[in-house]
């Protein structure tokens, strides 16, 4: 029995980018397209099967501590973008300056999609998304650097609408213009999640 609900929400891919060396900057490149293999993009800093554990999971692994690598992509949505960008009090936010993989329009609400949805390519290249991604300083920085004064107030606009985390299940390639289908968990939401946050 199929464990996975195809929908009729789509997403279009409007940018792509590639982060080559994190230790010299956050900031991502632009491509066309984005080849994927099982551990990620090709050539990106954030690739590979494994990767030490960071701020997000403390409180399941001590930092560094090798895992997993479930976050071989983050995905923003345009529409988001325009959020965050509004309440920065800035004309626009530059999809390289938050260091992401894909900007996608389409989706509403698309920071809040359910772990292990998928977003499915034309050629069968298919995205797992691990969780929401949340925002950092780390973007903040290099929005401080191109716009002096409004990096600071990045972290508090993003919260909630910073996009989401994903990994590659197939591999293929990602395109300028692609059109992702959204397939979700046919699975209800558990009924104790409110208690299990308190």
């Amino acid at each position: 029995m199929a464990a996975l609900r195809p929908t009729a929400f789509t997403a279009r891919i409007t940018w792509l980018g590639r982060v080559a060396d994190r230790a010299a900057t956050l900031a991502s490149r632009p491509q066309d397209s984005l080849p994927l293999t099982f551990g990620g993009p090709e050539a990106e800093a954030h690739s590979g099967t494994t990767r030490p554990s960071c701020s997000r999971v403390l409180d399941q692994h001590p930092r560094g501590t090798e895992i997993a690598n479930v976050r071989q992509l983050t995905l923003i949505s345009s529409e988001e973008m325009a959020q965050i960008a509004a309440d920065m009090g800035i004309a626009a936010l530059r999809p390289e300056w938050l260091g992401v993989s894909a900007v996608v329009e389409g989706i509403a609400d698309f920071s809040q999609l359910p772990p292990s949805s998928r977003l499915q390519g034309p050629d069968g290249a298919t995205l797992v998304i691990d969780m929401e991604n949340r925002p950092c300083n780390l973007p903040a920085r290099v929005i401080e650097d191109a716009l002096p004064g409004a990096g600071h107030t990045f972290k508090t606009a993003a919260w909630g609408r910073r996009g989401v985390t994903a990994w590659v299940e197939r591999p293929g390639v990602l395109r300028l213009g692609d059109v992702l289908r959204l397939h979700v968990p046919d699975q209800p939401a558990w009924p104790h999640l409110a208690a299990a946050r308190a």
